[in-house]
């Protein structure tokens, strides 16, 4: 018996995803994970004016860090995806996944 995520999945695999569709859907995954980060900030602001232990802060301020570097890492996920995507040549892919490297690479 299939279950309500399953089910849901099969129906998100048998719809048609473009460029468009993807980069939409990104984009609003990408936008909650940092309106969550947003969440955990402002917690953490509380923890500190109410002199939570230091120790409570740094255990939350380590997970918003990892909240976010995983948000960056699905923001660049959607960067390869349209070069991949959007380029007209096997060459251009090559140059723009390059690209995708060398940001990973100043940024991560």
């Amino acid at each position: 018996m299939a279950t309500a995520k399953t089910k849901a999945a099969t129906a998100a695999a048998d719809q048609p995803t473009g460029p468009s569709t993807y980069r939409s859907e990104h984009q609003r995954d990408v936008v909650n994970r940092l309106k969550r980060i947003e969440g955990q900030v402002r917690g953490l602001i509380d923890m500190v004016e109410s002199g939570r232990p230091c120790e409570d802060v740094a255990q939350q301020m380590s997970a918003a860090r990892k909240a976010m570097e995983k948000t960056f890492y699905r923001m660049m996920a959607c960067t390869v995806m349209e070069a991949v995507t959007s380029s007209e040549s096997e060459v251009e892919t090559f140059r723009e996944v390059e690209r995708s490297t060398r940001i990973l690479e100043k940024y991560a």
